[in-house]
Order: structure tokens, then C-alpha cells, then sequence
């Protein structure tokens, strides 16, 4: 079963998107203000914000005639609780190790 959080990590899969969420995380922009660095097309740019709103990774709010997105911290916080998870059972796993390797 594929959880909304699965889909987050798919879409963190790719550079592009990952560099967009970066860009958001600093502060709110619209399409025009992200794709003006990058070496892709505005449209493709939505299509990579697209993605992250569908991994609720992004929220976008309209502004006049353009729209401006934003990290969504929801999906950012269920993120790293799963981060936390693994590290949580790797510090487990590590204290279980240590122990056992003492005399």
C-alpha cells in the first residue's frame, strides 16, 4: 500500500524537484521566480510543483493572476518522523551491538 509519504520520498528522488523544495524552504516564490535559475521551461517547472503539491510536499496560494507556493510543513513534519523512525532503530541497533561486544 502506498502511503502519501511514499509519494514524497518518489518525488525526492529527483535533483530538480529537490533543488525547487530548497528554493521554497528559503521563502515563498511563484513559477516565474523558480524556473528564472534553473535550465528548464516554466511549464516544466509546474509539472515538477505539480508532483510535490500531489506529494504534499508544496502548497500554492493564488496572488493576483500567478500562484505561490510553499513548503507544506504537514508533509515536511510526516517526513521527518519516518527519518526519525530509522534513526531511532538505528540507535537501537548500534546500543545493542556495543553492548554485546563488551566483556
Amino acid at each position: 500500500m502506498t502511503t502519501y509519504v511514499d509519494e514524497a520520498w518518489t518525488a525526492l528522488g529527483d535533483p530538480t524537484r529537490r533543488q525547487l523544495l530548497r528554493r521554497l524552504a528559503e521563502r515563498p516564490r511563484s513559477v516565474t521566480e523558480l524556473a528564472a535559475d534553473l535550465p528548464i521551461s516554466r511549464p516544466a517547472v509546474s509539472q515538477h510543483l505539480r508532483v510535490l503539491k500531489q506529494a504534499r510536499l508544496v502548497l500554492d496560494r493564488p496572488e493576483g493572476t500567478r500562484r505561490i507556493y510553499e513548503v507544506d510543513p504537514r508533509g515536511l513534519a510526516k517526513l521527518r518522523e519516518e527519518l526519525d523512525g530509522f534513526w531511532g532503530k538505528a540507535l537501537e541497533n548500534f546500543k545493542q551491538l556495543a553492548e554485546e561486544e563488551q566483556p
